[in-house]
């Protein structure tokens, strides 16, 4: 532990021995009869009628700010759902003549952040705030670090916890001491609880897939590598569940989705985490056209419900999820943002076409990749409004069935909004023979560097050889999405605890 303390740290400790010299624990293991809470007190809080009892009430959280005065004080009690003022006698919580509780521990030993329990009765001030009158106090948990509570003095403010490093690496307390982040969080469960219902209602089944993998498959990701020390064989932590849950299409379900964990072994910023959330659904017997149609109805249920409206505020731009959303072709988005037309082009016209745009490129990257960063660059941060960029050419789309009138495309779509990927669907390939034959060229991609590049998964093969039904799938970033809906442009902010670089502590 370190010994390193500050001062005020030191004086905690010293209150917390004292306590117990005086017989009353600061860790209590007895339970608490916890029976209301702050914000539905407030609520539902009436002046009783001439002759009625007050609502007696136990509520507990953390002491905020206290103002002694004599025989009485006031503290502001936090708990889950907000604050509350907690009016306290030396008289009524000391009924006999020992007043140590009052003089000692309330008066010099209590410190704002520690927990306690207070059980009393709800009235109203003269000044008209609706406050607990305290019958009895008890400490539940002593803290012995000092919270950064905010003040504010002639318009300046002191000990604002606002540095993002310190914000993300110590959220137990940015949860604490900033207003507004736990809405973020409350919000974050909100979106994935509405999701669920809307695929619930629809007949599809929540199901649950591997995360350690022998093969890191349905995406083009670098993966997390790790070993498994009985059977002697690297394994690879989920970069997608795709496979898996195409694998259980094929074996009779007509509909499936999972909330998966995925890890991916690549840069981090203001919109990537190495470990992130994401949806995938698959249904069978549809296509990429009712996928987009099936999205854009969800997307603005989602909304709805979490906001009450259909838009949102995310920095400067509002956003609208209003149905329907506007579907632009990717070759159309590249030639309405560059005024180039790579409908046809080999891989070196490609590379001409980024020398051009002057887009760095590597030799690892044939057409899909070369086309992925054309739009990336040139096209992507344009789409603010939801906007599904369809019909991709078919070397960025291993997985994803030709389209019917151009074997040239894809029938995928990503759903762009506020400039950033939010989802990504196909009418899924289900040839087997063609899907060999992709896999075998994303080999060849492998064997020119491409790091990314997907390996051929004989099992999944072997899969869609006793027969997969005609089936859309997508997949949907929830980070992201928790991000828009809460009018976040990071995506840390919406992770309660995001991936950091190591913390030096002192010893």
């Amino acid at each position: 532990m370190n010994q390193n303390l500050s001062e005020q740290e030191q004086v905690r400790r010293n209150s917390l021995e004292q306590m117990r010299q005086l017989g009353i624990e600061p860790y209590p293991a007895a339970e608490f009869p916890v029976n209301a809470h702050t914000a539905e007190i407030k609520e539902t809080f009436t002046d009783p009628a001439e002759g009625e009892a007050p609502r007696e009430v136990a509520i507990a959280g953390r002491v905020m700010s206290r103002r002694i005065m004599g025989k009485a004080a006031f503290i502001e009690l936090q708990d889950a759902d907000g604050r509350i003022q907690v009016y306290i006698s030396r008289d009524d919580i000391c009924p006999d003549e020992n007043k140590e509780l009052y003089n000692t521990v309330f008066k010099k030993l209590l410190d704002i952040g520690d927990f306690v329990g207070i059980t009393g009765f709800v009235f109203r001030t003269r000044t008209g705030e609706i406050t607990v009158h305290a019958r009895t106090f008890t400490v539940l948990s002593k803290a012995l670090r000092p919270l950064p509570i905010v003040k504010i003095k002639d318009g300046v403010v002191y000990d604002s916890f606002d540095d993002p490093e310190l914000r993300y690496r110590r959220r137990y307390v940015d949860l604490v001491v900033n207003e507004g982040v736990r809405d973020i969080f409350i919000k974050r469960t909100k979106v994935f609880n509405s999701m669920r219902n809307f695929f619930n209602e629809h007949g599809y089944m929540e199901v649950e897939t591997p995360i350690l993998q022998s093969i890191p498959g349905g995406a083009s990701a670098r993966p997390f590598i790790t070993h498994h020390n009985a059977l002697d064989i690297p394994l690879y932590l989920r970069i997608a569940d795709e496979l898996y849950l195409k694998r259980l299409i094929v074996g009779g379900f007509e509909g499936v989705y999972e909330f998966s964990k995925n890890f991916r072994n690549e840069g981090m910023d203001r919109t990537h985490n190495p470990e992130f959330t994401c949806m995938e659904i698959y249904v069978a017997y549809k296509d990429y056209n009712w996928m987009m149609d099936f999205t854009e109805r969800m997307l603005e249920k989602i909304c709805l419900e979490v906001n009450g409206t259909t838009e949102v505020k995310v920095g400067d731009n509002i956003i609208s999820f209003k149905a329907p959303f506007k579907r632009v072709t990717m070759i159309d988005a590249i030639r309405e943002h560059t005024g180039i037309d790579i409908n046809g082009m080999d891989e070196e016209q490609l590379r001409g076409v980024c020398r051009q745009l002057h887009i760095d490129v590597d030799p690892s990257m044939g057409k899909g990749k070369l086309i992925a960063e054309i739009f990336g660059e040139k096209c992507e941060g344009k789409y603010i409004q939801p906007t599904f960029i369809i019909d991709y050419p078919i070397e960025m789309s291993p997985l994803t069935k030709r389209h019917r009138s151009n074997p040239e495309l894809t029938e995928r779509f990503e759903l762009m909004v506020n400039g950033k990927e939010l989802a990504n669907a196909y009418s899924e390939l289900n040839d087997p023979i063609d899907q060999y034959q992709r896999f075998v060229e994303q080999m060849r991609l492998a064997d020119k560097g491409d790091d990314e590049a997907m390996i051929i998964d004989h099992d999944f093969i072997r899969a869609l050889e006793y027969g997969m039904p005609p089936t859309s799938g997508m997949g949907i970033g929830m980070d992201r999405l928790v991000m828009l809906m809460t009018g976040q442009v990071a995506i840390q902010e919406v992770l309660l605890f995001p991936q950091m670089k190591p913390e030096k502590l002192q010893q």
